[in-house]
């Protein structure tokens, strides 16, 4: 099908957002407060930071800030794949922290089943699935690297299934795959939004204080506390857990670590019983292709298939700007590999596309920290990944508050920083090459030119 006119009636915006379940805002703040925590950002970060401390305290008087809406920006424009990783795959944790890699694959499995304990536990309606992730194959080099970390999963007694091409395509057809592995368990599938929406309504019951479209502008030290000073009013807080993502932090530190990286997707109207018959996909797992510039995809609850992925654009400058969120040439280019990937559904329209920020570091995987003597913590970086980790990385920065030293605040995982990136405009010019090289990669059998293997040897990367 012509993918302009499968694109001809696809709404400028969010799938997941575009919804009647959208909660009204909660109020501004106007005048002043006090918390014995407060916490800024109403992504996942933020609300598993607040609803967590609330558990583990339920006397803690715990104050939420939020510059717009809650899960306006990554937490409500992602795939919904709640992964299990805490450190972007296997094969990058193993790179990095090998000595702690078993440890870090099986806090992370025990992580995503407390995500779905939360999810039951407060009835939250977010199409929650745990159905694994199929990792395919669309060129033969690929099948090499997914049977080395399969095997390596399995040593560590993570369940990795590999498949030639028909085992894949009995689980979802498309005659670009030429093979596979099925991640069992390591992938929740799930409507992101409304988890965010959920988990809102969790911290609210728990007695959280939650006051959207109130962006704190600075935070300033105080006898016993910080201040938190927002345009109509002041929090003043003992400790403060930061969840800010990409945007503008409040740590001028963290701007050396984090670039913003764009990412986008395509929403099908719902597909009918004999189009999804000649996909199958009767175990609806999340899936992903093996090439560095990949694609993801998944169904949701009616059926529908969201397409996204392949361009990750850095916006030379570091630019974060509404108007990016919209990019025909991608949109257009995730059409066409749609149907190159499902003939079959040639026909077939899309309903919704848009783009989001995801916030990338260059070790690929949250990195966690403190300031202000300790009264305030952090955690960003998630790369991508951030749907399942950030309940991980809300519990790494109530540990650091609280001053225990935990299984989790003892990882060097978590005691280290990511290399930082080069200033402007050398940081440009290296991630560019770095997308050049990346794509250049993809089309001659997966060998990297010698920018990446310097990148590589340097511990440095790019991705999303």
């Amino acid at each position: 099908m012509d993918p302009l006119k499968a694109l001809t009636d696809a709404e400028r915006k969010p799938y997941w957002l575009d919804s009647t379940a959208k909660p009204e805002p909660q109020a501004r703040l106007f005048g002043n407060t006090t918390a014995d925590l407060a916490v800024v950002g109403g992504g996942f970060s933020g609300l598993w930071t607040a609803l967590m401390a609330k558990e583990r305290d339920p006397s803690l008087d715990v104050v939420l800030l939020e510059g717009r809406r809650i899960g306006w920006a990554a937490s409500g424009r992602n795939g919904g794949f709640a992964m299990a990783t805490l450190t972007h795959g296997i094969a990058n944790g193993l790179e990095r922290w090998p000595e702690e890699i078993s440890t870090l694959e099986h806090m992370g499995l025990r992580n995503l089943d407390e995500i779905g304990e939360t999810v039951t536990r407060y009835g939250i309606d977010c199409g929650y699935e745990r159905t694994g992730e199929l990792h395919v194959a669309t060129e033969p080099w690929q099948l090499e690297e997914m049977h080395e970390s399969a095997q390596v999963a399995r040593e560590l007694g993570v369940r990795f299934d590999v498949m030639d091409a028909d085992r894949v395509r009995a689980e979802v057809d498309s005659p670009t795959y030429v093979g596979g592995m099925w991640e069992r368990d390591g992938c929740a599938m799930l409507d992101p939004a409304r988890l965010a929406w959920g988990l809102r309504q969790a911290c609210l019951d728990l007695g959280v204080r939650i006051y959207e479209r109130t962006p704190v502008r600075s935070v300033k030290d105080v006898p016993a506390g910080l201040d938190l000073l927002t345009p109509y009013g002041t929090v003043k807080a003992a400790r403060v857990a930061l969840g800010t993502g990409v945007f503008q932090p409040l740590l001028r530190r963290l701007k050396h670590f984090l670039v913003p990286v764009y990412d986008y997707a395509l929403m099908t109207e719902p597909l009918s019983a004999e189009q999804l018959a000649s996909v199958g996909w009767h175990n609806r797992q999340g899936v992903g292709d093996a090439a560095n510039q990949f694609h993801y995809y998944r169904l949701t609850q009616d059926n529908r298939i969201l397409w996204g992925g392949y361009d990750a654009v850095y916006y030379n400058g570091g630019k974060i700007k509404p108007e990016y969120e919209q990019r025909d040439e991608t949109f257009v280019k995730l059409a066409e590999h749609f149907f190159t990937t499902f003939p079959q559904l040639s026909g077939l329209r899309f309903t919704h596309r848009w783009g989001g920020i995801i916030d990338t570091c260059s070790r690929f995987s949250a990195f966690y920290g403190q300031s202000h003597g300790g009264r305030l913590a952090y955690a960003v970086g998630y790369t991508g990944m951030g749907v399942g980790a950030t309940r991980f990385g809300a519990n790494v920065m109530l540990d650091m508050l609280s001053g225990e030293r935990t299984e989790r605040t003892e990882l060097r995982m978590v005691k280290e920083k990511p290399i930082p990136f080069p200033p402007e405009p050398i940081r440009s010019a290296g991630i560019q090459m770095t997308r050049w090289s990346i794509a250049r990669a993809d089309l001659n059998q997966g060998r990297r030119n010698l920018w990446l293997r310097t990148l590589d040897r340097m511990g440095l990367g790019f991705d999303s």
